[in-house]
């Protein structure tokens, strides 16, 4: 098929994929935006079958030749495309036969990006309306709080033995403990301190500590981009975030007494990612990968909420600071889990002229 200079240079300008086939399947035509989209270069493509360049269910491919056959339209919503560079990629798609009988169009539309945004609004608004809830139980909590402990040191004073006050001091200590376990839920309300700092620097500072918490049994291991520049950030704040999951990874490892404990840290520059509605040149990922035992698949989408948490003695504030943390730096975090491998990706952009400064 060639296509008139009118048309190409038509197609070739759209921002949507189109790919044109044959009846059997074989490209004759894809524009700049499908080859970015595929990964495939147009000009060693052409005469060779689709089929070659993702793969989809088999129902799939006998739909669209069925289409060529009968010429007739149809649309393929959320499909699971699995690239020849072993990229996945969601997509809507929609096969229209040409009037010359002889080729098809297909029109794809890339659904990652969206699903991202969706998924990372309903997050960010779940988390949002969990500190709302969470501010009103913790005044709700400490002043009473606050009256119980004073009741109990009057009520030390007036005890008519000494030996008596240890159940005052108990009555003390426990006003004290739900206090602070209050305060933990409310999380970090220290504002960044804005500076130059070196990412693999603070990595460093938190694996030292994690060695030491570890005693050597967990084997840390390094795979680093030292080209990645200095980014703006409050260290502090980066060190408690990072140290919190590298701390919950290394714990998952030693209760489940995993055999040859290992935490991979992994820094890369992505380009062009999305966080939110905002698209940033260039962003920093942090890779925090265990082999442990896993997330529970019903634990996997609230892991982030406060006192949500897969293991017996944790108190599920780690991860729900650390997200708060790294969404002070307009940055994310995001986690995927199976058994012998869990990753939290941490996501930090470059710029920081729009960080949360308030």
């Amino acid at each position: 098929m060639t296509l008139e200079p009118n048309y190409k240079q038509l197609l070739d300008s759209l921002s949507t994929a189109i790919v044109v086939v044959t009846n059997k399947l074989e490209i004759c035509y894809l524009n700049p935006t499908a080859e970015a989209l595929l990964a495939i270069s147009g000009a060693r493509v052409i005469g060779t079958s689709i089929n070659n360049y993702f793969a989809e269910s088999e129902a799939a491919i006998t739909a669209m030749q069925e289409a060529a056959k009968h010429q007739h339209l149809y649309t393929k919503r959320r499909a699971k495309w699995q690239l020849h560079n072993n990229q996945q990629l969601t997509v809507d798609y929609t096969v229209t036969p040409l009037a010359d009988h002889e080729n098809m169009a297909v029109e794809i539309q890339p659904l990652d990006r969206l699903l991202r945004i969706s998924r990372e609004e309903a997050v960010v608004s779940a988390q949002e309306t969990t500190k709302n809830l969470i501010r009103g139980l913790a005044h709700e909590i400490k002043n009473p709080l606050g009256g119980i402990r004073g009741a109990a040191q009057l009520l030390a004073r007036e005890l008519p033995e000494l030996s008596l006050s240890e159940y005052t001091d108990v009555i003390i200590d426990e006003a004290d403990r739900l206090r602070n376990l209050v305060d933990r839920m409310l999380g970090p309300r220290q504002l960044p301190n804005w500076a130059d700092i070196n990412i693999h620097e603070v990595l460093e500072r938190v694996s030292t500590l994690i060695s030491a918490e570890s005693k050597g049994l967990v084997e840390l291991k390094r795979d680093y981009d030292p080209s990645i520049p200095v980014l703006q950030g409050d260290r502090e704040l980066l060190i408690q975030a990072i140290l919190n999951i590298m701390r919950n990874a290394m714990q998952a490892l030693t209760e489940a007494k995993t055999a040859s404990p290992e935490i991979m840290v992994r820094t890369r520059i992505q380009r062009q990612f999305t966080i939110g509605r905002e698209n940033h040149s260039l962003v920093c990922r942090i890779d925090i990968v265990d082999n442990g035992p896993g997330i529970p698949p019903n634990l996997i989408e609230d892991i982030f909420y406060p006192m949500i948490s897969g293991r017996a003695e944790g108190t599920g504030l780690g991860l729900s600071i650390s997200q708060q943390l790294i969404n002070q730096h307009n940055g994310l975090v995001e986690c995927e889990s199976r058994p012998g491998s869990t990753n939290f990706s941490i996501y930090l952009p470059m710029e920081m002229h729009n960080a949360e400064t308030k």
